[in-house]
């Protein structure tokens, strides 16, 4: 980065200089050279960004210009054989030049992004083949920690991109005064740099931002569709937004909720009844994976294990729940026949046995 940021400098001051030593005769030489040095910003400025736009789009655009300055030529040639040449012409064929050059270049971007740049091979196939291969990191997900987990067990392949906005985040998130999001921003710390360490995995951080976005969501979006990946989450709220944008997302919340067991209704399951639920008269239970247990006529039985008969299962990106039924009378009589003791045999019974 700092090479980068000594090689611009350099290139400003010779372009200073450069419109300096080179300026007319009858100018002075430090407006001439503040104009050469503004240039150079100006031409940096384009640079940053430029490479924040796809390479489809700057072909698009490439594609575009060319058509368009072709346009204008030819409208140009027309107008000068028309007519004579004055004034009103040649300020008709630069408006005829600048209009045309700008929708060509803006229908190319917009238009860029139908470019099936794979088809082309090449630099271009493998490029699109990288980028595809990324998944960023949301802030909540390095918080989490499952992330790592799975990171370690070889399902995931590519690049695990972690932008300079979300490590932000997660340090404005570690410094808070609140002890809570104080110990939740270093726990997230903790897991990503768990993550660098691991040999397996490749953690990339990449410093492109979007000042014109407020939001950390929007901008993982806006990353997201310049890099053509995915976004790994566990946001509910995130996965929508980016549906609706048109970028994948990869839910830790739904590969957990595919991987627990599967319960039918009828089947019976003993659960620890933990407190009271919203509902008359329920009771909620907690399993070990974190899947909560709705009881119906357990709110007598807290602080206690019973055995319930499964009623409904609801599944859904934020989790899965489970509703059940508590029978008091079968959980008795159950109780009552275990602790009852054997009968005596019958004389008959003994005799024969004898």
């Amino acid at each position: 980065m700092l090479d980068f940021i000594l090689f611009r400098t350099l290139f400003i001051l010779i372009l200073g200089l450069a419109a300096g030593y080179f300026r007319p005769p009858e100018d002075s030489f430090w407006p001439a050279a503040l104009m050469g040095a503004a240039l150079g910003v100006l031409a940096i400025v384009l640079e940053r960004r430029i490479e924040r736009i796809s390479l489809k789009r700057l072909i698009g655009v490439a594609f575009g210009l060319v058509a368009g300055l072709a346009s204008a030529a030819l409208v140009s040639v027309v107008l000068a054989s028309v007519a004579d040449s004055s004034n009103a012409i040649h300020f008709t064929q630069i408006v005829c030049l600048l209009l045309f050059a700008y929708m060509g270049a803006v229908t190319g971007a917009a238009k860029g992004e139908l470019l099936n740049l794979s088809a082309l091979g090449g630099l271009f196939g493998s490029e699109t083949e990288v980028r595809t291969n990324q998944k960023i990191l949301d802030t909540s997900v390095i918080i989490d920690g499952r992330i790592a987990d799975i990171a370690d067990t070889g399902f995931f392949d590519g690049v695990l991109v972690v932008p300079q906005f979300v490590l932000h985040e997660l340090q404005m998130v570690a410094d808070s005064a609140d002890s809570m999001k104080r110990n939740r921003g270093r726990r997230g710390l903790d897991i990503l740099h768990r993550i660098q360490k691991m040999a397996h995995v490749k953690v990339q951080i990449v410093n492109d931002d979007f000042p014109q976005v407020r939001e950390v969501d929007m901008k993982l979006i806006e990353l997201a569709k310049l890099y053509q990946c995915k976004i790994i989450t566990n946001d509910f709220n995130l996965n929508k937004v980016a549906h609706v944008r048109g970028v994948e997302v990869l839910n830790i919340n739904e590969l957990a909720n595919s991987l627990k067991p599967i319960v039918l209704p009828g089947e019976l399951m003993r659960v620890f009844i933990l407190k009271e639920g919203k509902e008359y008269n329920q009771g909620v239970a907690y399993l070990d994976d974190g899947t909560m247990v709705v009881v119906d006529n357990a709110r007598r039985m807290i602080s206690k294990t019973v055995d319930i008969s499964v009623t409904s299962v609801l599944q859904t990106t934020a989790g899965k729940m489970i509703f059940g039924k508590y029978d008091e009378r079968a959980q008795a009589a159950t109780a009552s026949a275990s602790s009852r003791p054997d009968p005596a045999p019958r004389p008959e019974q003994a005799v024969g046995e004898s």
